[in-house]
């Protein structure tokens, strides 16, 4: 099974584990074996069936067990009258032989709990370094209930659901094959028979569980949806509320959890039945071996009673396991669909790759140069023909109407996007040619909405940075005009602002989102309107920061409000992807054109 496989792929990662469960798992086996055999000198002795353990040799089959030669030292210790020695010999080696098998299979279970773990680690470990790799448009068209599903729920089914099973997957066979071995030693015409009929039995066992896997992947596909659902109401609490929403987002989740409260009957049924179905064919199995195993024995054909209650008793044994084995095959369809779901995050293609070896862009010298640059999603066209250069130092500001493509151009410069046509050029080099942590280095980002971490205000302002002094956390902090502000906190900088930071008010939010840039210090600015969020009072300080930190900069604008912009060297108005209009304020206000209109709305506004 494909799911399998890629758990392998995990597990040859610690071959000496490996190696050394299976080693102490063989010798449990081949102990539990041993005390099983006993049982046949001992019920023979306690039954005054002396004569019969003089067996050895009788055939070629049965001179491989070792127990007859057992048998043939306790056949002499017998007829010389130390019948009591050799009951307390036989107590003794079957105490031992029970206290090894189970010295060697926790030693075994000792080394199977950090595989076990090292996989679910390694698989979220994975999947959380996709997450991060991942370029920004895969998280515009997934859902973030869906993705954490697969972090979460998932990774659970496959904890419970197939992880657990390594111990059945790994562990039975052997003790089954040791068991398998002996009873063919024992019996060689009772196991050809018992070997015809047990896989009739597997074949029922693995009709039933063939829909377990459609049926939980329905399940996880419900459990995302519900995820989502959730992650939308909290986020949106306040605008259900405000607009009495209420019953109806109850409605939608109503539904949902319906949906899978059905779903996951179908498959618990389902998967119910293994147990039952595998007790009903394990009974049948061994009526099975009474009925042909007990004419042998009445009719002596190289089967002695002590043996045959020796091969029912290891028969017993064998049922365990493979009983094991066809609930694991349940839990494992079970557990497919999870993995599958899991492998096809961590396989998902890579849209903004890296060459092998990459230029360092050194300190920003020259310019910003896009040459027709085109982009577009998939076929949708966002970006045409957009020729622009930005010299070092400058600020540019972007212009234009919803969805006119300001933030898809601004995108391309960190290369949260690649060009789809066209270059984009950094000091007079396609940005490709650049190691994408190198070019991210030189820019310092601040979006219109505040984006903060459930974490401390100083952590926060430290974001990506190397163990910055706090000194230089506070100058930035008061650069950015925050740290009034902070020291009023609780705690001042180790002050926790909660999830997203909404122990703050949105001009706090903002501002430490430009203390984060003003730390980093970076030759390029990209200001998504940053002050759009603030007072009347909070702008007037956080502007005054922002115009300092842009001297000897080059900032790229996105503008809201237009009175931000009048004194940037040009002005680049967008409409529908296309660059229609450029210029500085009074050259456009002259054109009396498309950017005229927007401030005179804004003014009249």
């Amino acid at each position: 099974m494909k799911s399998l496989q890629s758990i392998f792929k995990y597990i040859s990662k610690y071959p000496k584990l490996i190696t050394a469960y299976f080693t102490f798992n063989i010798l449990s086996a081949l102990f539990s074996v041993i005390s099983l055999g006993l049982l046949s000198p001992f019920l023979l002795l306690i039954f005054k069936k002396e004569d019969t353990l003089k067996v050895a040799g009788s055939d070629s089959i049965a001179s491989l067990n070792p127990i007859n030669e057992f048998k043939e030292w306790m056949y002499h210790l017998i007829t010389n009258g130390h019948s009591d020695k050799a009951l307390a010999l036989i107590c003794l080696l079957l105490l031992g032989s029970v206290l090894l098998k189970n010295i060697f299979l926790y030693t075994a279970m000792y080394f199977l709990t950090p595989i076990r773990n090292n996989i679910v680690n390694d698989m979220r470990t994975n999947m959380f370094r996709k997450i991060l790799a991942l370029p920004i448009g895969y998280f515009n068209e997934q859902r973030k209930g869906d993705i954490m599903s697969r972090l979460t729920n998932d990774l659970q089914d496959v904890e419970y659901s197939t992880i657990n099973v390594l111990e059945s997957v790994f562990k039975e066979p052997i003790q089954v094959i040791m068991f398998v071995i002996y009873m063919v030693i024992l019996s060689p015409q009772l196991t050809l028979f018992l070997m015809i009929f047990l896989p009739v039995s597997g074949f029922i066992i693995g009709r039933i569980g063939r829909s377990l896997k459609k049926e939980s992947t329905r399940v996880q596909e419900k459990l995302g949806s519900i995820l989502s659902n959730i992650e939308e109401t909290l986020g949106g609490i306040r605008i259900i509320k405000g607009f009495n929403a209420e019953k109806k987002q109850f409605r939608k989740f109503a539904v949902l959890n319906a949906d899978l409260f059905k779903i996951k009957n179908r498959a618990n049924r389902r998967r119910e039945l293994a147990s039952p179905v595998s007790e009903v064919m394990g009974i049948g199995a061994v009526v099975c071996v009474l009925w042909y195993g007990g004419r042998l024995v009445l009719r002596n054909h190289f089967l002695d009673p002590g043996d045959f209650l020796s091969y029912i008793l290891i028969f017993s044994q064998v049922i365990q396991p493979l009983k094991s084995l066809s609930t694991a095959s349940y839990n494992i369809r079970k557990g497919a669909a999870s993995i599958d779901r899991i492998e096809h995050l961590i396989k998902e293609d890579v849209a903004i790759k890296e060459k092998a070896n990459p230029l360092l862009l050194p300190l920003f010298s020259d310019s910003i140069e896009f040459k027709n640059v085109g982009f577009a999603y998939d076929d949708k066209i966002v970006l045409e023909k957009i020729n622009l250069s930005i010299k070092k130092g400058k600020t540019v500001a972007l212009v234009g109407s919803s969805g006119a493509g300001k933030s898809t151009l601004v995108d391309l410069v960190p290369r949260f996007h690649d060009v789809t046509l066209g270059e984009l050029k950094i000091d007079h080099i396609d940005i490709r040619e650049y190691s994408l942590e190198s070019i991210r280095n030189q820019m310092g980002i601040v979006t219109q909405e505040p984006i903060l971490f459930n974490d401390t205000i100083a952590n926060n302002i430290a974001l990506g940075m190397d163990d910055p002094t706090e000194e230089q956390i506070i100058h930035a902090a008061k650069i950015a005009n925050a740290h009034n502000f902070i020291i009023l906190k609780e705690n001042g900088y180790q002050t926790n602002i909660g999830d997203r930071g909404n122990k703050l008010s949105g001009g706090e939010k903002q501002r430490l989102t430009i203390a984060r840039a003003v730390l980093k210090n970076p030759p390029i600015l990209i200001l998504d309107e940053a002050t759009s969020s603030l007072d009347t009072e909070s702008e007037r300080l956080v502007q005054d920061a922002i115009n300092n930190l842009m001297q000897d900069r080059t900032s790229i604008v996105i503008a809201h409000r237009l009175s931000t912009i009048r004194h940037a060297d040009e002005i680049i108005v967008l409409q529908h992807g296309k660059i229609v209009e450029r210029g500085t304020h009074i050259e456009l206000m002259d054109l009396k054109g498309f950017y005229r209109k927007l401030v005179d709305m804004q003014e009249f506004r």
